[in-house]
C-alpha cells in the first residue's frame, strides 16, 4: 500500500441547485429539481430540502411532483454550469500542483508532501474558503491517504463542511457505513448484499477477500479492498485538451454534398457514441476542411459540457456550412472533440426526457454488442467506414488518422 498520501475529494454541494440559487435567491430554502419539466422528464439534481421527500436524482419527474408537488422546477442551463465549474477549476488549478477533475463538479488533489510547508488540512481548507467567496458556490472535502475514502468522507461531510480521516484509520471510518457508500456499488449489488445480509461496510471487512471473490467475481476483489481503505489509484493529471478526433481524406477528391454531409453526421455520432463509452463529455468541437489545392481550414466552437448525438451534431454541421466553399474540391474533412472531462451523460438530464436517455442507453448497449456501426443515422449511412482515434487507450494522437474510402 502507498504510504504517506494525502489525497483530496473535492465535490460542489447539489451544483446545479446551487447555481440556480446564486442566480435567484428566491430558491434559497425551498424544494428546488431540476431537470426535464415535463412529466416525461427526469431529476438531474435536487435540493436537500427536496430528498427529504425521498426524491433523487434520475427519478422520474413525474414521481418527483408527487412526492414534493410544492417543489420549485426548473429546467436548467448547461452554459451556466460549465461557467461556474470552469470558474472553480482555475481556482484549485492556481492552487495546487496535482488535480484531476473528475467530473463537472468533483476534484481529486494530491497534497502529498505539501504538509512540510503549510498542512495539508489548512490548505485544503483554505482552498474551500476561497471557493466559496469568489464563486458563492458550497463545497465540501474529504481528506485521507487515498481516492476511495477521501469520496466517501467527503459525502460524510456534506453539505458544506469538510473531514480529515488521519492515516491509518481507514477502516474504523469505514466500518460502520452502509454498504452503499463505497463508490461503484450500485443499486444490483446494493441489492445482492442484502439478500446475503451484508449491509455495513464492516461485514466486508470481516469476509476473507477470496469469498468475495467467489460470489461477485472480480468486482469482489475491488469491493472488499474498497470497503478495507485501500485503494493506490493515482491522482491523474487534468488536462483540459485531451481529445478524440477522426478525419477522412478521400480517393478521388470530391464536391457531392449528400455524399460530405453523410459522411461528416456519421463521424460525429460515432464520436459521440465514444465519448459515452468512455464516461466523458467534450466542451469543444472543432471541424477541419481540405481543399484539392491543400488549403486547410478549421473552426471550432465551445459548447455546454455534453455527449448527446442530437446536441453535437447540429454544431458540426454548423462549422461545416461556415467553412465549406461550394465550387472547391474536397480532400479531407475531420471532426475534433476537446476539452473532456468525466461525466457520461448524466449533465443532459435536464435537457432530455426519459425516453430520450433510453433511447441512447439502447443504441448505445447494441453498439458495444454488435458493434459501433450496428445502429446509425439514416443521414450518415454514406458512410462506408469511420476512422477515428480513441484517446481513453492512451495518452498521444496518431500522427494521421485517416483511412481512405
Amino acid at each position: 500500500m502507498i504510504n504517506n498520501r494525502s489525497i483530496v475529494h473535492m465535490d460542489l454541494d447539489t451544483f446545479f441547485v446551487s447555481c440556480e440559487r446564486l442566480l435567484d435567491s428566491r430558491l434559497i430554502g425551498k424544494p428546488v429539481l431540476i431537470g426535464g419539466t415535463s412529466d416525461r422528464g427526469v431529476v438531474a439534481s435536487c435540493s436537500y430540502e427536496a430528498r427529504k421527500f425521498g426524491i433523487h436524482s434520475a427519478m422520474p419527474m413525474r414521481m418527483a411532483k408527487q412526492l414534493c408537488p410544492e417543489a420549485v422546477i426548473l429546467r436548467g442551463n448547461s452554459g451556466v454550469y460549465t461557467k461556474f465549474s470552469n470558474a472553480v477549476t482555475e481556482i484549485i488549478k492556481e492552487c495546487v500542483p496535482l488535480y484531476e477533475k473528475s467530473s463537472i463538479d468533483e476534484f481529486y488533489i494530491d497534497l502529498t508532501g505539501m504538509d512540510k510547508f503549510f498542512g495539508c488540512l489548512q490548505l485544503a481548507s483554505e482552498i474551500r474558503l476561497r471557493i466559496i467567496k469568489e464563486t458563492g458556490l458550497p463545497i465540501s472535502f474529504g481528506l485521507s491517504a487515498n481516492k476511495t475514502v477521501s469520496k466517501i468522507a467527503t459525502g460524510e461531510a456534506k453539505p458544506n463542511n469538510q473531514i480529515q480521516i488521519a492515516n491509518g484509520h481507514e477502516k474504523v471510518f469505514l466500518s460502520p457505513l452502509s454498504v452503499k457508500k463505497i463508490p461503484m456499488v450500485g443499486s444490483v449489488t446494493y441489492k445482492a448484499m442484502c439478500d446475503l445480509g451484508i449491509k455495513q461496510i464492516q461485514t466486508i471487512q470481516k469476509m476473507p477477500m477470496e469469498m468475495m471473490h467467489k460470489v461477485f467475481g472480480k468486482n469482489g476483489i475491488v469491493i472488499w479492498k474498497k470497503a478495507n481503505g485501500i485503494d493506490n489509484s493515482p491522482v491523474v493529471q487534468y488536462r483540459e485538451r485531451k481529445s478524440i478526433s477522426t478525419e477522412r481524406t478521400f480517393d478521388k477528391d470530391t464536391t457531392d454534398i449528400n455524399k460530405l454531409k453523410s459522411i461528416i453526421i456519421a463521424m460525429a455520432e460515432n464520436l459521440a457514441y465514444q465519448l459515452r463509452r468512455g464516461n466523458k463529455l467534450t466542451a469543444c468541437i472543432t471541424f477541419k476542411i481540405r481543399y484539392s489545392d491543400f488549403q486547410t481550414y478549421t473552426q471550432q466552437k465551445r459548447i455546454p459540457y455534453s455527449s448527446a448525438d442530437h446536441h453535437i451534431i447540429p454544431v458540426v454541421m454548423e462549422l461545416y456550412n461556415k467553412l465549406y466553399q461550394r465550387r472547391l474540391l474536397v480532400r479531407l474533412i475531420g471532426v475534433k472533440f476537446s476539452h473532456l472531462v468525466e461525466g457520461g451523460h448524466q449533465i443532459d438530464l435536464f435537457e432530455d426526457d426519459d425516453k430520450t436517455i433510453r433511447l441512447y442507453q439502447a443504441l448505445d448497449k447494441m453498439r458495444e454488442r454488435y458493434g459501433d456501426r450496428a445502429v446509425i443515422r439514416a443521414s450518415g449511412m454514406g458512410a462506408k467506414s469511420i476512422s477515428r482515434w480513441n484517446p481513453f487507450n492512451g495518452d498521444a494522437p496518431p500522427l494521421l488518422a485517416n483511412r481512405r474510402q
